[in-house]
């Protein structure tokens, strides 16, 4: 799985992962979400899905930097790396081992939980996320309209990528195809991690894009589609109507008595994201949100 330092394409001698986890002294602990990333062939082949799809290095982003295995490889092919951790003894391990980048100014690591912390401005974001927090992690990061790779549960990042149809579509899915195209480019086995986690992993890769639509209101929109989603299983007409305290709409029957009868008889998970864009702006205009 591992094997000692060699050399990158740049000529940089690229860290081991069992070693720098060695030298941290730590372990990952599955019930503070720690599963370090150990594989050396994914963890060569994460930069090159970065760059190869255009990726803008001159600042990455990377969240839940562990003990630098990955931020190794940034460091490579970036001109400036941002390495966020929320474990104190890890930040202090990472700031130690890549002392030379941090004085060099190459390296910055912010100690904190991504969601709590100052974030700078990035041109792409590359991580290893923590699973229970990769949701919020990655609605924070896709308005920032900057391109994402990033390794999550394997189910998760399918339904990110899900189309209209498909068992996998669903809030999720409109969601993260709001803000860029979304793609799962590699599945990722437990065993490339220490320890393994549950589940299977998988690394997606989220391209910003301008949407096929327009929307009143990007909030709203978000709210509207969510809460249609919380009963999917029920016709569009029964989902606006029952849903309107969490959309808030003020006149949900107003909605559907003027939208499109057929689309009213569907089911969400049917529903693609123009058709709801369109039945926002329409919910917009006469549902009276609030």
């Amino acid at each position: 799985m591992t094997g000692g330092s060699q050399d990158d394409e740049t000529g940089r001698e690229r860290r081991d992962p069992d070693a720098l986890i060695a030298r941290a002294g730590v372990r990952g602990d599955p019930d503070q979400d720690q599963h370090f990333l150990v594989d050396d062939r994914v963890l060569d082949r994460l930069p090159s899905y970065a760059t190869d799809a255009g990726f803008d290095t001159g600042h990455v982003l990377e969240i839940g930097a562990g003990t630098g295995a990955l931020t190794d490889r940034l460091l490579a092919v970036a001109d400036e790396v941002t390495a966020v951790e929320r474990d104190p003894t890890l930040a202090a391990f990472l700031r130690e081992e890549f002392a030379d980048d941090v004085d060099a100014g190459r390296l910055t690591v912010i100690e904190g939980d991504a969601l709590d912390v100052e974030l700078p401005e990035f041109t792409c974001s590359v991580s290893n996320l923590p699973y229970g927090a990769s949701s919020e992690i990655i609605f924070q990061l896709l308005p920032h309209e900057r391109p994402l790779l990033v390794m999550v549960q394997k189910e998760f990042g399918e339904r990110m990528a899900a189309e209209a149809g498909t068992d996998d579509y669903g809030r999720l899915s409109v969601t993260a195809g709001h803000y860029a195209d979304v793609e799962v480019v590699e599945p990722v086995p437990k065993e490339a991690f220490s320890p393994p986690p549950a589940v299977q992993s998988a690394l997606v890769r989220a391209t910003p894009r301008d949407p096929e639509y327009t929307v009143p209101d990007d909030e709203f929109f978000l709210e509207f589609v969510t809460a249609v989603f919380t009963q999917r299983r029920k016709t569009m007409r029964n989902a606006v109507r029952n849903t309107a305290h969490i959309s808030g709409l003020d006149d949900p029957d107003a909605v559907v008595d003027a939208a499109d009868e057929e689309l009213m008889g569907m089911r969400a998970g049917n529903v693609t994201p123009a058709q709801f864009a369109a039945l926002a702006e329409l919910a917009w205009e006469v549902g009276e949100p609030t």
